[in-house]
């Protein structure tokens, strides 16, 4: 597997429950930056966030993402996720994917 064609990749939408748009905005805007922060590659788009690395560490971000909103003050958190996963081939990296489109 070269270094880049990532083992896995990971798109999560997270909603979470709150009353308030804009701080359902404010929790989604922590959660993307907690996952900006973990120095994988990622990209955000309108609806969810993609990032790409090795299986676990991924494992470990899908489910820091739903903490992260629950610890803002979400009462509940759902989260919708799309993997690709294929270990020792790895998988198409998010610029394979989208580099034709002007991405």
């Amino acid at each position: 597997m070269s270094e880049q064609q990532p083992e896995a990749s990971l798109a999560v939408q997270v909603l979470p429950k709150t009353a308030d748009p804009e701080e359902l905005i404010r929790i989604v805007d922590a959660v993307i930056a907690y996952i900006r922060g973990t120095g994988l590659n990622t990209f955000v788009g309108p609806f969810e966030t993609t990032v790409e690395g090795s299986f676990d560490r991924l494992c470990e971000i899908a489910q820091e993402a739903q903490l992260i909103c629950i610890r803002e003050g979400a009462g509940s958190v759902s989260a919708y996720m799309k993997w690709a996963y294929c270990p020792g081939e790895g998988v198409w990296s998010i610029g394979k994917k989208t580099a034709k489109h002007g991405n």
